[in-house]
């Protein structure tokens, strides 16, 4: 019988992180997941750290270093559970993390995807999030269009969802969960547990959103792909047409101060078309 949650955990020459990620998953309180770790490509001593623990409800998997989200789709192909939940390499989940959402989602038997709050740890040190950062749920597409409302590890959703509205881009170098959230958040309302579920750690010279800045270029092109490809109500489309006008404009100025005239005729393109 397949396990209630298929856990995936991609990691990248990240073994210094990933050791202390699966005892997290190791010390859940809710016992009944499938863990799925998808090895992208590592040459550190990941594989060794692995082949160390012995739990049958572990199997992973290993590819040719070909980005997260290749990572995390071939953990979604080889899932057996109904429910899907992620777990970044670096970060960390409480130890009540699944069982508090299983338990949300069996009294709410409405709700396809679940997250909920999240401590955050800088450089080692707590911080506070911006209020701009804070999470909430329900109808929550607002938000998903203004910035990355959802943060992956405290995700759990129906592999419905992704049946329905497709797997990672993984032509996206970054935003590839926003461009999946802003998917499923215009459809579908968020359950939300407002007690922290996982420590977020952050500031490593690794982290993707330090070393690509310009990620509104790639929010701007889903938000466009939002438009073509779903049926949102004129509301909603309006809310999507003014991000694209602001996030465009800001943009097409960094454009002209550094020249990038490939980018600026794209972007110059997308804004005109609305």
């Amino acid at each position: 019988m397949a396990a209630k949650v298929s856990v995936i955990i991609p990691t990248y020459n990240r073994a210094h992180t990933l050791e202390r990620a699966l005892g997290s998953v190791l010390n859940q309180t809710f016992t009944d997941w499938q863990l799925i770790i998808v090895d992208d490509g590592s040459t550190d001593n990941t594989q060794e750290l692995i082949q160390s623990i012995s739990d049958p409800r572990i199997e992973t998997i290993f590819t040719e270093n070909r980005g997260v989200s290749y990572a995390r789709n071939k953990g979604i192909e080889r899932s057996t559970s109904p429910w899907l939940a992620f777990l970044d390499s670096d970060d960390e989940w409480l130890s009540h993390k699944l069982s508090v959402q299983v338990e949300l989602a069996e009294n709410n038997p409405e709700l396809q995807i679940i997250h909920g709050d999240e401590i955050w740890i800088r450089h080692g040190v707590r911080v506070n999030p911006m209020n701009k950062h804070q999470k909430r749920g329900g109808d929550i597409f607002r938000d998903a269009i203004q910035l990355c409302c959802i943060s992956p590890s405290t995700v759990m959703l129906k592999k419905t969802l992704i049946e329905q509205f497709g797997l990672f881009r993984e032509d996206y170098p970054v935003c590839e969960d926003y461009d999946l959230w802003l998917k499923i958040t215009a459809h579908y309302p968020v359950g939300y547990i407002k007690d922290p579920l996982i420590k977020k750690y952050g500031g490593h010279s690794d982290q993707l959103s330090l070393k690509l800045k310009a990620m509104d270029y790639w929010r701007i092109l889903s938000l466009k792909s939002l438009l073509e490809k779903e049926s949102l109500d004129p509301e909603r489309k309006s809310w999507v047409k003014e991000s694209i006008k602001e996030r465009s404009e800001i943009l097409l100025n960094g454009y002209r101060k550094h020249q990038n005239l490939e980018n600026f005729d794209e972007i110059f393109r997308i804004k005109e078309s609305l």
